[in-house]
């Protein structure tokens, strides 16, 4: 049998036929990754001349040595060193660029500097405090401190407000509470709250301790209402801003309120609010549900003597009207124009409770929605230690008018005719 002949004119006979190398599969071993970085000497030295191109013109002779930024590689080995020769201007060009940049940025760095504050702790420990304006606190997000390479940038928390020569008290409203909800007015965001926590901490238990002081008043005015813990009586100082085309997420004042059921339920109460230049005392029911609404329409249009009798009342006119005389159609308008807000343009639809007409003799309080009373206080009524006194004295004026309102939007039961037949026979028995 012939034998095969070989390809390779060295091997022998009896040999084994070798594969040829394919140079598109290297081995592992002479694999070399192209992105290693090789030293300036080594990639200018392996690296051809480039092409020249039509495009531009390069020069021949040139006196001046390579500048380093055409010496060194740009770490890939199959680049086309055209393209850095290209793009890179003349070392002159260069030269004088870096120049200029340095003396810009000497210029703009003692600029840049000027606009933030630096005080020195004074040990040469290279710790700094930079103070920003207004709104560029470093405390805020995406706010940059201009610190010097070295130095370490502490932000100071700040502590709530020293009482100075007024102390605080139970039954009175510090002057600093005004001065924190005016701060928060000017500064109603999140972040500056959280910088401010111990002023916020600091006011709300000075108003919970006189909402404390303010419940045993008002329990003295008015029996119906228990005596609950400040908890139960104030509101929350964030705003539901889901609906509200305003952002801002704080109220800039304090409030509770007193009911039977403290400051929830559908009874009427008492409401106090406490807010610089803004504060107010009132009382009454506000958006009642259709079933007390119909209860009180009814009660305008049969017994409207009832409500004209309290509104009428001399303290109350005094304090809340004006100081108006006795005449009824001056109080049921001041009355009125108290409760404006969301009021019927017409009648309201007859209903089983009250067939009201265009020209009944009480339809402008027929078309009320909102039956409340309430005046606003200087912050010279609230502060001090006649505050408490003073709207204590308001909240009593105000008692007989939430006393008629929950007689009728929730009257309270009467005995039925069966226990009233028990207990007289209990009598009898004995």
């Amino acid at each position: 049998m012939p034998q095969r002949r070989s390809h390779f004119p060295n091997a022998s006979s009896n040999s084994t036929p070798q594969k040829r190398p394919n140079p598109a599969n290297p081995t592992p071993s002479s694999r070399q990754s192209k992105r290693v970085r090789s030293s300036p000497v080594a990639s200018a030295a392996s690296k051809t001349s480039p092409k020249k191109s039509k495009y531009f013109e390069h020069p021949t002779d040139s006196s001046e040595p390579e500048s380093e930024i055409q010496k060194e590689g740009s770490g890939y080995e199959d680049e086309d060193e055209s393209a850095s020769l290209v793009s890179s201007p003349p070392e002159s060009e260069v030269d004088e660029e870096d120049e200029e940049e340095e003396d810009a940025s000497e210029d703009e760095a003692p600029r840049k500097r000027k606009k933030v504050g630096r005080k020195s702790n004074g040990n040469g420990s290279g710790v700094v405090a930079i103070v920003g304006k207004k709104g560029q606190e470093l405390w805020r997000p995406g706010v940059k401190a201009d610190a010097a390479p070295g130095e370490a940038v502490y932000i100071k928390l700040p502590k709530a407000r020293e009482a100075g020569k007024t102390p605080y008290t139970d039954s009175t409203i510090h002057p600093n509470t005004m001065l924190f909800l005016k701060d928060l007015r000017a500064n109603n965001d999140r972040e500056w709250l959280k910088m401010h926590d111990a002023d916020y901490r600091q006011s709300k238990k000075d108003f919970d301790s006189f909402v404390e002081s303010l419940t045993e008043k008002v329990v003295e005015k008015d029996e119906t209402i228990p005596e609950l813990p400040p908890k139960d009586l104030t509101f929350r100082i964030y705003r539901d801003i889901r609906f509200s085309p305003d952002p801002t997420p704080y109220k800039t004042h304090f409030s509770a309120a007193w009911s039977r059921t403290g400051r929830k339920g559908p009874y009427a109460g008492y409401y106090v609010q406490v807010q610089p230049n803004g504060s107010f005392v009132g009382a009454g029911v506000w958006h009642p549900e259709a079933p007390p609404m119909a209860l009180m329409r009814k009660d305008l249009d049969k017994k409207s003597h009832k409500i004209k009798t309290v509104l009428t009342a001399p303290e109350l006119r005094k304090e809340f009207f004006g100081g108006i005389g006795n005449d009824e159609k001056k109080a049921v308008k001041a009355f009125v124009g108290m409760n404006t807000e969301n009021m019927l343009k017409t009648k309201p639809k007859a209903g089983p409770l009250c067939y009201c007409i265009l020209d009944n003799a009480n339809i402008e309080l027929l078309r009320l929605r909102n039956y409340t009373i309430g005046k606003k206080l200087k912050d010279d009524e609230v502060l001090g230690p006649g505050g408490l006194k003073r709207i204590a004295g308001l909240i009593g004026t105000l008692t007989p008018f939430v006393s008629y309102l929950n007689s009728v939007v929730m009257p309270d039961e009467e005995p039925s005719s069966e226990d009233e037949d028990g207990e007289e026979d209990d009598d009898g028995e004995e």
